[in-house]
């Protein structure tokens, strides 16, 4: 039968379906091939090559990390008497319970209130149940008010620390009835009651204080990617905060398994923090303890004592600074300023009383400005820690007229107790008490403390014979430590004020010269007078002051020895360096009787403060004469003469040396009364 059009065009476009069916279905059996290789292929991935990564991001989305705060190291001084320890405390902490409805979380509250109230300590004022909820950070108030959305969960928040034994032991007993509350141990920090070079100890603050100051000295707490903890305790000051970094350790952690809802479903896993290292330090406590209290007692001696010629000008004298370093090492052996306060005060927040009380002591007045320990609308009316270093200068304005060739060792100098310069000879130096001397050496200069010795000799000659005068001068200020830092590494240290520079462009150079040959024209810290004082014993060597003696492990295994460190030094003939001592060779007030020879110099010099000229009593010295061990090095702002207001000081700080180590390195023990 013949095949109409019709039927062959319909035959033909049933043939192109079927050839379209079935290469649309090989091209779906083909992409699911395809998808289905893809899926093995990648599940292998999944396996073999991201298996490991993924069980750890499983591991960390079903569980939740708590950092420990570390335990801090100790802090002993030279002799392993322990200064700053840290100690356990027990803290009582919450954690939402699953479940747990606002009733119950509002009568734990009230349950803890009673608790502390009959099992805590009666002269510490017990915690409301208010205080208590809001430290629970549930979200509502002790009336079920809502207050502000709770943190995670699974976090613990801190209720109290400082536990009795009697709260511990109810809370241990009873904690199937106060669920959420855990009992753990913490560290805190306690300092010696017998308050041991307090100010440069330093003290610790929380780290969420500490970002929030403006000091540079912090500046280190607020890098990025730290793990310090919101509440945890860092140094602030002094040495907690300059070895903060030794001392600290490192963070533990505990791990809390939870679900998806943030809630605990497993048991704690801890690993414990790394404890710091330890700190020994140069300072003897006997030593330090005996400067603490030679200051003290004298402050007392100089307020009290019946008006004279020789005390009368120490009468307002409110605090004294010290600081004894070792000629031979820099390290320092006693550093005080006083009066000082007690460091355990910081632990746990201070009060606005607290702080009113040891504002104007905390700060370490050796080495920055610290202001007198007076109420506040008096502040600006004492004079503060950083005074004029008066006639103790004059050893080194000999030694830069002798290095100078503007003296001769054994010149004579005819000294009419007055010396007048100036383009109208208008300005004049005088004599203490007007006294001329007559024909004298420089050594005996030193020994009269002449000033217009130095004045006419140095400061005058540095004027009219020397190029760049006030550059000369300055060059060996520094070469001695005085205008630069000490290079001790204490937070805050400051370099002093030297304005010689400042007076010249006010004046001519002449008069900031004179001026500050009787060491007028600069003011330095104590610190920076001892290491000064140190270079005059040890015959130009500048080393940097030694706090730390070793560092060690928590459990005391060596980690390292800190060596002494030259920092620069200055040579000159021997011949001049005998002038200077035979200068700063004669009796002094308070020395009477000692069973050792020392070598001083005492300076009494001038300020203005609130419109009234005050005398500071300085003193340097070292001992023995012959082979120098200890220098030290006094400062009384307002105390007076240096000979009366600082110099007894002195004798009591060499004589504890002698007693507890020995200026012949055998110490002499207390002295025998018969």
């Amino acid at each position: 039968m013949d095949i109409t059009p019709e039927v062959e065009e319909t035959q033909k476009r049933e043939i192109k379906k079927r050839i379209g069916f079935s290469i649309r279905i090989n091209v779906f059996f083909f992409c699911i091939f395809l998808l289905f290789s893809i899926l093995i292929v990648r599940l292998a991935i999944l396996q073999f090559v991201q298996g490991e990564e993924l069980t750890a991001w499983e591991k960390r989305n079903l569980s939740r990390n708590i950092s420990i705060s570390p335990i801090r190291g100790n802090i002993y001084d030279r002799e392993e008497s322990p200064i700053a320890s840290t100690t356990s405390t027990q803290s009582v902490s919450y954690r939402i319970e699953p479940g747990q409805t606002k009733e119950e979380k509002i009568e734990l509250a009230k349950k803890l209130e009673e608790i502390f109230v009959r099992f805590g300590d009666p002269s510490v004022e017990p915690m409301t149940a208010e205080e208590i909820i809001e430290r629970m950070d549930v979200g509502f108030d002790i009336n079920g008010e809502k207050s502000k959305d709770p943190a995670y969960t699974y976090w613990p928040r801190r209720i109290k620390s400082g536990l009795t034994r009697d709260e511990i032991a109810y809370i241990s007993e009873h904690r199937d009835e106060l669920k959420g509350l855990e009992v753990e141990e913490e560290s805190t920090r306690v300092y010696d009651p017998r308050q041991i070079a307090v100010q440069l100890v330093g003290y610790l603050r929380p780290y969420s204080t500490a970002i929030n100051q403006k000091s540079k000295s912090l500046d280190r707490y607020k890098e990025e990617n730290s793990d310090y903890l919101k509440d945890e305790y860092v140094g602030f000051d002094g040495l907690e905060l300059m070895y903060q970094d030794v001392l600290r350790g490192q963070n533990g952690v505990r791990t809390y398994p939870v679900n998806s809802r943030e809630q605990i479903v497993g048991h704690v896993e801890i690993t414990p923090p790394v404890k710091g290292n330890n700190l020994f330090l140069t300072i003897h406590n006997e030593v330090q303890l005996a400067t603490q209290q030679a200051i003290t007692d004298h402050l007392e001696l100089l307020q009290k004592h019946p008006p004279n010629a020789t005390y009368a000008k120490g009468r307002n004298a409110k605090a004294g600074y010290a600081v004894a370093i070792e000629v031979d090492s820099g390290k320092v052996v006693a550093m005080a300023s006083m009066p000082d306060y007690d460091p355990n005060v910081w632990t746990g927040g201070i009060s606005t009383e607290a702080w009113n009380a040891i504002q104007n002591r905390y700060t370490n007045g050796t080495i920055r400005e610290r202001y007198a320990d007076v109420p506040d609308d008096q502040v600006g009316k004492f004079a503060s820690s950083l005074v004029p270093p008066g006639s103790v200068l004059k050893p080194l304005t000999v030694l830069v007229g002798l290095n100078e060739k503007l003296i001769t060792p054994n010149e004579r100098y005819n000294d009419r107790g007055i010396f007048t310069y100036g383009k109208n000879n208008n300005a004049k130096v005088r004599n203490s008490d007007y006294r001329a001397y007559g024909p004298i050496s420089p050594a005996r200069a030193l020994q009269v403390s002449s000033n217009t010795f130095v004045a006419e000799r140095v400061g005058n000659q540095l004027y009219t014979k020397v190029k760049d005068p006030l550059d000369v001068w300055h060059s060996y200020m520094t070469q001695f430590g005085l205008g630069v830092s000490t290079g001790s590494g204490l937070p805050g240290e400051i370099e002093g004020d030297y304005y010689y520079y400042e007076t010249a462009k006010k004046l001519q150079a002449q008069f900031p010269l004179i001026n500050a040959s009787f060491g007028q024209e600069a003011r330095y810290t104590t610190l920076q007078l001892a290491q000064y004082t140190m270079m005059l014993a040890n015959k130009g060597k500048r080393y940097k002051p030694l706090f730390v003696d070793r560092i060690t492990t928590y459990d005391f295994e060596l980690v390292e020895k800190v060596e002494p460190e030259l920092l620069n030094e200055v040579s000159f003939p021997d011949e001049y360096w005998k002038v200077i001592k035979e200068g700063m060779t004669s009796k002094v007030d308070g020395f009477d009787g000692v069973p050792y020879t020392y070598v001083r110099k005492t300076g009494t010099s001038e300020w203005e403060i609130a419109r009234k000229h005050v005398d500071n009593a300085v003193f340097i010295g070292y001992a023995p004469a012959d082979k120098p061990k200890l220098a030290v090095a006094v400062v009384v702002p307002e105390g007076g003469f240096g000979a009366y207001g600082a110099a007894p000081i002195a004798r009591k700080i060499f004589d504890a040396y002698d007693q507890y180590i020995g200026l012949d390195g055998i110490p002499k023990g207390p002295a025998v009364i018969e």
